[in-house]
Order: C-alpha cells, then sequence, then structure tokens
C-alpha cells in the first residue's frame, strides 16, 4: 500500500484504539468516528480504512508487536495516545504540516456550509447531505420530489433536515439538470454549493454516487 504523505506510524495507536471500540473490528469508511480522526489527521477515511484492515491482518511484525503491547492493556494505550496528542503542532496546519500540501477536498466535504442564520433557518446542512439528496434526485421524477413523498421523508429524518430542505435542494438540481432544461431564475443561499455537487456528480456514473451515499449513511 503507498504511503500517504501525513501518514506517521505513531497514528496506529489511534487506530488501534478506535478498533477496540464496541463494537470490536473495523468501522464503516465513513462512521462518524473514523471521519472525525480523518478530518484531524488530514489523511482521507479510505486510507485509515485501509490501514485499520492491516491491524486485523496481523500481518506484519510491527503489527504483531502493537498488540502484544496494546491490545490488553487500554491504560497503556490511552496513555501513549495521550502523549502523542500533547506533541507540538499535532492536528494543526502549522510546523507538524510544513512543507506538505494539504488536500482538504473530502475535508470540505463535512464541514457547514456557511449559511446566513434566522430564527426559521437553523440547520447545519454539510456537504455530505447534498450528495445524500443528490442521490435520491437520480431515484425519483421531478413531480415525486414533494415533501409528502416516503423517500424524501425518510431521507430529512436520517439527515436531520426539514423535509421542505431536502426539497428545496431538489429544486436546485432541476434547475442544473441539462435534460430538463429548466430556465428559472432563483435567489438561494444554496444554490453555489448545490451546483458545485452537481459538477462533482451529477455527469458522473450514478452507480459510484449510489454506492457513495450508501456509505455516507453510516455517518449519519
Amino acid at each position: 500500500m503507498t504511503k500517504h504523505p501525513l501518514w506517521n506510524d505513531e497514528y496506529w495507536l489511534l487506530l488501534m484504539q478506535l478498533y477496540l471500540k464496541k463494537p470490536l473490528g473495523v468501522k464503516p469508511l465513513y462512521s462518524k468516528p473514523m471521519v472525525k480522526l480523518s478530518l484531524e489527521l488530514h489523511i482521507h477515511p479510505q486510507f485509515l480504512y485501509e490501514r485499520m484492515f492491516e491491524l486485523r491482518r496481523l500481518d506484519t511484525p510491527k503489527i504483531e508487536r502493537l498488540w502484544k503491547e496494546y491490545a490488553d492493556n487500554p491504560n497503556k494505550l490511552a496513555r501513549g495516545i495521550k502523549l502523542l496528542r500533547q506533541k507540538q503542532g499535532f492536528n494543526s496546519s502549522g510546523a507538524f504540516y510544513e512543507g506538505v500540501e494539504l488536500n482538504e477536498s473530502f475535508e470540505r466535504d463535512f464541514k457547514p456550509i456557511p449559511l446566513p442564520t434566522t430564527k426559521k433557518n437553523q440547520e447545519t446542512i454539510l456537504p455530505v447531505m447534498l450528495i445524500m439528496i443528490l442521490d435520491l434526485y437520480f431515484r425519483l421524477v421531478p413531480a415525486t420530489m414533494v415533501t409528502t413523498t416516503p423517500e424524501i421523508v425518510e431521507l430529512a429524518r436520517l439527515l436531520k433536515l426539514k423535509v421542505q430542505t431536502v426539497v428545496d435542494v431538489m429544486d436546485i438540481y432541476q434547475l442544473c439538470d441539462p435534460y430538463l432544461n429548466r430556465q428559472d431564475f432563483i435567489i438561494h443561499p444554496l444554490l453555489e454549493p448545490c451546483q458545485h455537487i452537481w459538477q462533482r456528480f451529477g455527469n458522473g456514473n450514478p452507480e459510484k454516487l449510489a454506492a457513495l451515499a450508501a456509505q455516507l449513511k453510516d455517518y449519519f
């Protein structure tokens, strides 16, 4: 496996701690704990996910030593991780990452979209939510993109969004969809974020989008 430029062998301790949390084993790719660690290390969840499988296989002397030293000694593991986190510059973009180019594309997907906040609009919306809504968009027809459609209600519940918000996003995607050729003009704070998601996924392979959306459910 190709080594990530930001990977440090001390991070095995962080992966082991996550692996040992109940339920014991490899955690889903986009589970919240995996994404949280990924954001902390600036390393894509896919890389950490593959490393976690290496941890499970015990196929190198280094991994075997880690298991012997820490697997049955959670206090020692916690102390080792505490020291690691106390290192100067850890989890920052300062000296720790000096000279290394950071690609924050996946990180932006999990950061809230800046929206004007009012008493009526206090929702936190992430780009990954827009990705999941786009996947559902391709499964429906415009006539069913309404607040009473069960699939929309179910997705809104999963994402902890208002059903109307999901419908609003689908309305924006209809404007992005070249097959509908709609010429409407709207002003909406989610217009630009939705256009960006459409540019990334709207003209791609719908099966890949569906697979990604299915994995992202673990985050919610």
